[in-house]
């Protein structure tokens, strides 16, 4: 069950799609932080959601064989649970990890070279933790759970009467 849960082909593709979902919404926001007057928390929840879109399309068309699969609806369902989930855990975690990195440790910050654009250490770092526990979860939820048919959604369909 390793080997198939774990193979090198769905993990390399799953990381991929996951490196450039992290990196969509560390860019918005870090963004959305710096144009508007928004929290920490705020900016990493609307992050998410504008990577929650990238994130599905480019999971359905490259990681774990779902391409052609007729199960887009169901999938799309599926994978809305799995990213509530996974929201859950990117923002309360990082925003947790944060709170306890500026109580214990002294707010670390860095210019980046050539530019003014100064970058909070902690929060990156909190939010590069929340996210790697994100990955996790949620490459075994897509994997068994959001691609997989498991016959929850016919479960689901005949509980709510559609």
């Amino acid at each position: 069950m390793t080997n198939n849960l774990f193979n090198r082909r769905d993990v390399i593709a799953y990381f991929i799609v996951a490196a450039i979902g992290a990196t969509v919404q560390l860019i918005a926001g870090s963004l959305l932080q710096e144009w508007f007057k928004i929290s920490y928390e705020q900016a990493l929840f609307i992050g998410y959601l504008v990577a929650f879109v990238v994130g599905f399309v480019l999971t359905k068309l490259f990681a774990f064989n779902a391409r052609n699969s007729a199960q887009t609806r169901r999938e799309a369902i599926k994978f809305v649970m799995v990213s509530a989930v996974s929201c859950l855990i990117t923002v309360y975690g990082s925003s947790f990890i944060y709170e306890f990195s500026t109580t214990r440790f002294e707010q670390l910050t860095l210019y980046i070279p050539f530019s003014v654009k100064q970058v909070n250490l902690n929060k990156l770092g909190a939010q590069v933790i929340g996210m790697g526990l994100s990955f996790i979860s949620n490459y075994i939820l897509h994997k068994r759970f959001t691609f997989h048919n498991t016959g929850f959604y016919d479960r689901l369909k005949n509980l709510l009467g559609l």
